[in-house]
């Protein structure tokens, strides 16, 4: 990783005033150790480390983090299912993938599997630092290029028949008009800071309507939610 300065620690703490609580899971201890302590050294809490998938599942159950920062190369079980697995037991956790590839099919399995944000190795400890405090607070983050490459999927992905029951069945709950309005800057791939810049509102609120809308559609993540935007045309208003 390129050393540029490690920050502050000014943000590395969560809502409640405490440390935002990160773990790390990479297979080369130098790397791990390295990351983990230019985490420390910006403010962080380091609760926990893993060399491999099956450890790095059992400790963030064990640890909760609230950010796993997270190598896709890993031995005894893959980085996207380990991201699947933690994710499925914490729906709160934030995964940032760490990785050294830029392979399109990697970042877009990543997402899918859950992953909030996607971060090249090539980044620089500043970039990391800031990337980890954004995805404390949900907002996505890719290395330059790879955000434009997840929009284009998730129009192709638009394209193809939705799995999921028809939100737009009888009886089904309807967005407010803010809901929508952020929906629709969601589909066309602002971040969130970009969204409450745009509608003057916190970051927080915009998260807030975030989450109502998921739930309120019986959505998961970020990617079923484009999609549903795309299929009625919000990013095209």
């Amino acid at each position: 990783m390129s050393e540029t300065g490690t920050g502050t620690g000014t943000g590395s703490v969560s809502g409640d005033g405490a440390p935002i609580r990160v773990m790390v899971v990479d297979d080369h201890p130098m790397w791990r150790d390295a990351v983990a302590r230019d985490l420390g050294e910006a403010g962080f809490d380091v609760v926990a480390t893993a060399g491999d998938g099956d450890q790095a599942v059992r400790r963030a159950r064990a640890a909760a983090p609230d950010v796993l920062v997270l190598d896709l190369n890993l031995p005894a079980k893959p980085g996207v299912q380990v991201c699947k697995e933690v994710v499925a037991a914490d729906p709160a956790l934030r995964v940032l993938v760490l990785s050294a590839s830029g392979e399109h099919a990697d970042v877009l399995e990543a997402v899918k599997s859950g992953a909030t944000g996607y971060l090249l190795k090539s980044a620089s400890t500043e970039e990391l630092v800031d990337a980890v405090r954004r995805t404390a607070v949900g907002d996505p983050v890719f290395t330059p290029g790879l955000a434009g490459l997840l929009l284009g999927e998730y129009r192709r992905l638009a394209a193809e028949p939705a799995p999921a029951a028809d939100p737009d069945r009888p009886g089904a709950p309807r967005l407010t008009d803010r809901e929508t309005e952020v929906l629709r800057l969601v589909a066309k791939g602002l971040s969130y800071k970009q969204i409450a810049e745009r509608l003057v509102i916190s970051h927080r609120t915009v998260q807030n309507h975030v989450q109502n809308t998921l739930g309120k559609l019986q959505l998961h993540n970020r990617v079923e939610l484009v999609r549903y935007a795309i299929e009625r045309g919000l990013d095209d208003e």
